[in-house]
């Protein structure tokens, strides 16, 4: 108990166990561990819940034939990184075979790169068990399933699921996708103390842990076999997931063979121009990597950015003109400033006082 009280606090009685005799040598149930820190009352015991029931549900026979995918917010680094991380995960319904990834935002690029290295190791599921985030299912008004099917119906990930034929399957609460609640319950328990241990920090370094220690020892721990040996999963041969698991769009070609995308043109190259592609639509396909490709006749062609040339305006500026007006320095007179009245008054004045001056001797008046 005085080692529960230095390293172990916030750690479970199953944990602790788990712990104990791997890194000390200590050998203890734990249920024997729980009963001690109620007793030192580091533990609380749990009441019986009353409340709404939720009928059980078997699990799928086969490996591969549902997967449950849904992403975690939490402080998964503590108060050694970022507040708060996203870790997806990807659940499968008749193993609990494990696949997650840390990610920076929960994103449909994020979530496409998570389901692509799925794909890469153990194939096509038959079907995912998602909840309705904006992601999987659009905001829609009442009545669109009246109208005609179209881009509108679905999201990118909807149109990549049924590109690779897989079927999606929505939730219609969190009960009902349990298995992956469940797990991120375990996971912020295990998996936030296991960071901790090995001293993560950053998003990266988290990942390596995952792929190396931790994923491995949950697939040993937590895994069960299923009710079939047959595998549910499909190749990928035939298919294109680096064109599926994209930003997809439709895109009508302009008379200069470029196509627009969010404010930008992308020019075809040259030698892929063909006959009666302008004012054509073609498929564009902003890819993980950055890329843009569109697909024209079933071949792929890279877009290349035109360069936006600064705009030039044709009529120079206008120059402005010399400056007439005599300016006088500093102790100068200006003889006039004494006739500047309203109207001729005050040149009238002048003349009349003129008039009645005496003109001197050889001088004209």
């Amino acid at each position: 108990m005085g080692l529960v009280r230095r390293e172990y606090r916030d750690f479970g009685p199953t944990l602790i166990a788990e712990y104990v005799a791997q890194e000390h040598g200590l050998v203890v149930g734990k249920e024997t561990v729980r009963k001690w820190m109620i007793g030192e009352g580091l533990r609380k015991p749990k009441r019986a819940r009353v409340g709404q029931v939720h009928t059980w549900r078997a699990r799928r026979e086969c490996r591969g034939e549902l997967l449950q995918w849904d992403t975690s917010v939490h402080a998964w680094f503590e108060d050694r990184g970022p507040a708060k991380m996203y870790l997806v995960a990807l659940i499968d319904d008749a193993t609990n075979t494990l696949y997650a990834r840390f990610v920076e935002a929960d994103t449909t690029e994020q979530n496409m790169r998570v389901l692509w290295g799925y794909l890469e190791r153990y194939g096509r599921p038959q079907a995912v068990y998602t909840d309705k985030a904006a992601m999987f299912q659009p905001t829609l008004p009442p009545g669109w399933k009246t109208e005609d099917p179209g881009e509108k119906t679905e999201t990118q990930i909807g149109r990549a699921l049924r590109e690779l034929g897989i079927e999606w399957i929505a939730a219609h609460s969190p009960q009902a996708k349990g298995r992956v609640e469940r797990c991120f319950g375990t996971l912020q328990d295990r998996l936030v103390k296991a960071l901790r241990k090995a001293g993560v920090r950053t998003l990266e370094a988290a990942n390596v842990y995952l792929e190396q220690v931790f994923l491995p020892m949950w697939n040993q721990r937590f895994v069960c076999a299923p009710a079939s040996s047959v595998d549910g999963h499909r190749s990928l041969e035939k298919l294109e997931p680096n064109s599926i698991l994209s930003v997809v769009e439709t895109r009508r070609v302009d008379n200069d063979h470029t196509v627009p995308w969010r404010g930008v043109k992308w020019q075809i190259p040259r030698e892929a121009i063909s006959r009666g592609m302008r004012g054509s639509t073609v498929r564009v396909e902003h890819r993980l990597n950055g890329s843009m490709v569109a697909r024209v006749e079933g071949k792929f062609i890279s877009l290349v950015r035109c360069q936006e040339e600064a705009a030039v305006d044709p009529t120079p500026p206008r120059q402005p003109g010399p400056n007439r007006r005599f300016k006088p320095g500093p102790g100068q007179s200006r003889w006039m400033d004494q006739f500047r009245v309203k109207g001729n008054e005050a040149w009238r004045i002048y003349r009349q006082e003129q008039s009645q001056t005496p003109s001197l001797p050889g001088v004209g008046s």
